[in-house]
């Protein structure tokens, strides 16, 4: 504990308040330049965080003040308090880093809060360490444990520098698809699908850049990953073929904009409203609240209803019938004037009441009319209308049929035919 002994009396020396004014000073200008720069700015940038000191920039001015202001008193006095504040900066400068790149690309996820907290721990640990002076000390201990790999040695301080080096690789690879994302995607594609796609494939490809930097920079061999992909290559190939179909389903959705998010579909019957297209999976949800996950495989190899392709209207037909003694033009200008009473039917093309069948009960009318909004559902424009038909028929005093069956009662060979009545309910049929 000498070291620890020494700080704490260094920090005790006259000059110190004077010190702690100096670093003060530099993080006040810190903070000023980053309100003066980030007011105008929103509050999801990594640079500039929600308050101007929760984002990157506060931290790397403060460290790059306190670093200036080291090498010019240095010489002429003792900076024991900056010696202090540069681990404290650095730390904090990892930690906004971190957590400002989550929030952005995943803000809604708890595991990366989660990541952002074990992070957070061990930074102000390694401070505390720096500080104190037994951070060497704590190297050389992880060092000294190693584990052999075949003909390789690792220890666990090279573990934790791969970790800490491949985790600052891969949040920048974040970082900058986020950025790309929102600077020049959302200007230069305006269809939702297609950005999301190109999204996706940025980041994919950032990570897996990202990735190869960092496993180089520890030291793996980029070599022996031929034979990982050619195992995988294989297992794509027989065991992940339906996956593998579906994946690729998905992109080709995406380019060719044969669905997109917020058509009106029908798949195997089920009716609904695209939500999101998925790289393996699209979500669909259909009028009702009920969400079906259909893989990306069955919309590129069956046959799919796009109701908001080309047109949206959707032609919709509602059935009656009507007494034989009824009069046809009267039942049709009923039918006519129910649908033109819903708000929803579309005056053009007009309504249509059309004779469809003499039925065994009664004469058979279809009412054909037009909708534009099939997402908002097609029972309820149709229950609306037949409870209008309903009432214009009974004030018209047009008889709606029901079933009826006549029983015939035949006299039997050699005698007089005798059978009692038909029950009502056996002549109702």
């Amino acid at each position: 504990m000498g070291k620890l002994e020494a700080l704490v009396r260094e920090l005790g020396h006259p000059d110190m308040a004077w010190e702690i004014t100096v670093l003060l000073g530099c993080v006040a200008a810190a903070y000023g330049i980053c309100w003066l720069a980030g007011r105008r700015r929103g509050n999801d940038s990594v640079w500039f965080g929600r308050f101007y000191f929760d984002g990157l920039l506060f931290p790397v001015l403060a460290l790059a003040l306190t670093y200036g202001a080291i090498f010019l008193l240095s010489p002429f006095r003792s900076v024991v308090v900056f010696m202090v504040a540069v681990p404290v900066l650095v730390s904090l400068a990892g930690i906004r880093f971190v957590a400002r790149v989550l929030t952005v690309v995943f803000p809604s996820s708890g595991a990366a809060r989660l990541v952002e907290r074990v992070f957070s721990w061990l930074a102000w640990i390694a401070a505390v360490l720096w500080i104190v002076g037994l951070l060497p000390e704590v190297k050389a201990q992880l060092d000294a444990v190693r584990f052999t790999f075949g003909k390789s040695r690792i220890s666990v301080l090279n573990i934790i520098e791969g970790v800490l080096s491949g985790g600052a690789v891969l949040m920048l690879a974040l970082w900058i698809s986020a950025a790309l994302e929102k600077k020049v995607l959302r200007q230069a594609v305006h269809d939702l699908s297609l950005r999301k796609v190109a999204a996706n494939a940025i980041r994919a490809l950032l990570l897996f850049v990202g990735l190869l930097f960092a496993l180089s920079a520890v030291g793996v061999d980029l070599t022996a990953l031929s034979v990982l992909g050619g195992a995988l290559g294989v297992g794509l190939g027989f065991g992940l073929q339906k996956l593998a179909s579906n994946y690729v389903s998905g992109f080709v959705i995406l380019f060719e904009r044969s669905l997109r998010i917020g058509d009106t579909v029908r798949v195997d019957g089920f009716e609904g409203q695209v939500l999101d297209i998925k790289t393996r999976y699209t979500l669909i949800r259909a009028a009702n609240g009920r969400e079906s996950i259909v893989p990306n495989e069955k919309l590129i190899t069956e046959r799919i209803e796009n109701l908001s392709l080309a047109d949206p209207k959707v032609l919709v037909t509602t059935e009656v019938a009507v007494g034989y003694d009824s009069d046809v033009a009267q039942v049709q200008r009923i039918l006519v004037e129910a649908a033109l009473g819903v708000e929803r039917v579309l005056k053009d093309p007009a309504p249509a009441a059309r004779l469809a069948k003499f039925g065994a009960d009664g004469l058979e009318f279809s009412l054909l009319f037009w909708i534009n909004d099939p997402a908002n559902g097609q029972l309820n424009v149709r229950s609306e209308i037949n409870l209008r038909i309903l009432q214009g028929l009974r004030e018209a005093g047009v008889d709606i049929p029901f079933p009826q069956r006549v029983v015939r009662v035949l006299p039997q060979p050699g005698g007089a035919a005798s059978s009692a009545p038909a029950s009502p309910a056996s002549a109702a049929g």
